[in-house]
């Protein structure tokens, strides 16, 4: 059987792919894919304790089996599009990802309703120093169509847990300067502590579980910055316990 393999963050510079398409006997399991190639890239196998995998766009158990036509990424610890107008106002959330500036006020008048008695937003913004080092930029890659599934996810399940009106959360990709806004997250709420509490758990879950890295580059040199590794238990997709980490 044949099954797509997609590498992000340091994988893809360890193995010099983003993707790859793998022939494989019936009844191989996630594990014995990444041994295959662990095998041709030995720096690769040395990463196995850190990450995670996806089947078709799902967290997957490393046991999983596959089957032909099956999409199967390997993620490295998330770093902790489509334009669309904002002019009007909108009746639905907002879920995207971009590679144009992220416009915060249009967003934020977007989402606001007569009912609405607060707007919470957090926004994400690219500072000029890391670990002591003077930060020059960011570049942000992403596994896109899991990332825009997973932000949609974090959206639904904030919508469970506390009474608010509308979400938006909005990351951007490709190259960001000091000052630019990376992530943008807004929650409209009747009241104050539930857009606040809403807010808080949307970016909190956001750096632990979506598909999303950055690579931070300094004078001499440049890194990819990994956070936390995304945790799904087994038989879960929806790791939502919530971190400690909250900063862009």
């Amino acid at each position: 059987m044949r099954v797509r393999v997609l590498f992000f963050g340091r994988l893809k510079d360890i193995t010099g792919c983003a993707e790859d398409w793998a022939e494989l006997d019936d009844g191989c399991v996630v594990e014995d894919l990444f041994a295959r190639y662990g095998r041709q890239f030995p720096a690769l196998a040395a990463f196995r304790p850190s990450l995670v995998a996806s089947v078709n766009e799902e967290f997957a158990d490393w046991r999983a089996p596959l089957r032909a036509g099956d999409e199967v990424a390997f993620l490295p610890p998330v770093s902790g599009g489509t334009s669309r107008d904002f002019g009007t106002a909108i009746q639905d959330d907002i879920y995207e990802i971009t590679r144009q500036p992220i416009r915060s006020a249009e967003i934020v008048a977007a989402l606001k309703a007569p009912g609405d008695g607060a707007v919470v937003v957090f926004d994400g913004i690219v500072r000029n120093n890391s670990g002591g080092r003077e930060t020059l930029h960011l570049e942000y890659e992403a596994y896109e169509p899991m990332a825009l599934k997973k932000m949609r996810e974090i959206g639904e399940e904030a919508r469970k847990k506390f009474p608010i009106h509308r979400v938006a959360i909005v990351h951007r990709l490709g190259k960001l300067d000091i000052g630019e806004t990376s992530v943008l997250i807004v929650v409209s709420s009747p009241h104050r502590a539930a857009a606040f509490d809403a807010c808080r758990f949307a970016i909190d879950i956001l750096k632990r579980t979506v598909p999303i890295w950055k690579k931070e580059f300094f004078r001499g040199g440049a890194v990819w910055v990994e956070g936390e590794i995304p945790r799904a238990p087994e038989g879960s997709t929806k790791p939502f316990s919530t971190p400690d980490e909250s900063t862009s």
